[in-house]
């Protein structure tokens, strides 16, 4: 899974942190055992000769193969004498291992030549925490989603009833964040101000992230806004590939950017080169389908219609009757 750029490096700043640490741990808590238990670093002494011999031995012809299990059975003996003498001296059995955070990586974040268990998890970590930078991805979850801010009424736009319609745009969201992979559908999420498209699209979300997928959250006028920085500024950043290569892109409040020639032309980069990868975006937008069609092409609707699954959101806006209910 590609990860943005800050995130990689501060996983890398954090892994190697952390072994920094646990190897100076180690050093210090041998400096102790040398001070008030100096025989146990003889026995370490005694420890590091058999682990020369038994190189020494891979070079030996006849017998070796008898000297190697030797000297194996005097290592493993050695360690028992370690591990007592440093209970009997009040101290854990492991105490001079060196404590890394990840014994199985040893805090390197890689394992046989492929990122260790511990590295995936902190980098969805990282991730669900940029997430929370730039979006209010931290308020938005599938069990704080209140369906009975929706009327039962029918919609007066579409008269499709207004709770039955969202109860099952809330239950396909659950579904598809559930099932959710790099090569899911795209969503269409479309309808009015206020009635829950940037909630539901972050609660998918945060389940993909803590599912280990990359997720990039933007609104449309900072997406285009990082896209015009990188293409006529000096920043050293490349958004586009970021946008292209995460396992899921959220495009929100696509149609109140401004719009021009060059922003048109990125969007339609973006939505068929990630159609052509397979890989999944939500879009969120207010406008009518002949609104959008207006702002952006034909060209650009037509592929939104013929590969994206449609969710039109009905009723009212709710942001505006949940804050009449504080009140």
């Amino acid at each position: 899974m590609s990860y943005p750029k800050e995130v990689v490096t501060r996983a890398n700043e954090i892994t190697s942190a952390r072994r920094q640490a646990a190897e100076q741990e180690q050093r210090a808590r041998h400096r102790e055992i040398s001070e008030k238990a100096p025989d146990i670093i003889k026995y370490e002494a005694q420890l590091a000769e058999t682990g020369l011999a038994v190189l020494k031995a891979l070079t030996m012809g006849g017998d070796a193969q008898k000297y190697i299990k030797e000297l194996s059975e005097q290592n493993l003996n050695i360690q028992k004498h370690i591990r007592n003498e440093l209970v009997k001296a009040g101290y854990p059995a492991d105490y001079l291992e060196t404590p890394y955070t990840c014994k199985a990586c040893e805090d390197t974040g890689f394992k046989g030549g492929v990122a260790c268990s511990c590295r995936k998890t902190l980098l969805a970590e990282l991730n669900a925490a940029l997430l929370e930078k730039v979006s209010p991805a931290k308020y938005c979850r599938f069990d704080n989603f209140d369906i009975n801010l929706y009327d039962e009424a029918p919609d007066e736009i579409y008269g499709i009833p207004q709770k039955e319609r969202m109860s099952d745009i809330l239950e396909y969201c659950k579904s598809y964040a559930d099932d959710f992979d790099s090569e899911s559908c795209s969503l269409y999420m479309h309808g009015a101000t206020g009635l829950g498209k940037t909630h539901l699209s972050l609660a998918i979300a945060n389940v993909a992230v803590r599912k280990g997928y990359n997720v990039i959250y933007a609104s449309a006028q900072n997406l285009f806004t990082s896209l015009e920085k990188d293409k006529f500024g000096n920043y050293g950043s490349d958004s586009l590939a970021e946008y292209l290569d995460c396992d899921l892109l959220i495009i929100d409040d696509l149609g109140s950017e401004f719009t021009t020639q060059y922003t048109v032309a990125e969007l339609y980069n973006i939505i068929n080169t990630r159609i052509n990868t397979s890989k999944p975006v939500i879009i969120s937008t207010n406008l009518t389908e002949a609104e959008f069609e207006k702002k952006y092409t034909q060209r650009i609707t037509s592929r939104i219609i013929g590969s994206y699954e449609s969710l039109l959101f009905v009723g009212r806006d709710i942001r505006q009757i949940k804050s009449k209910t504080e009140e």
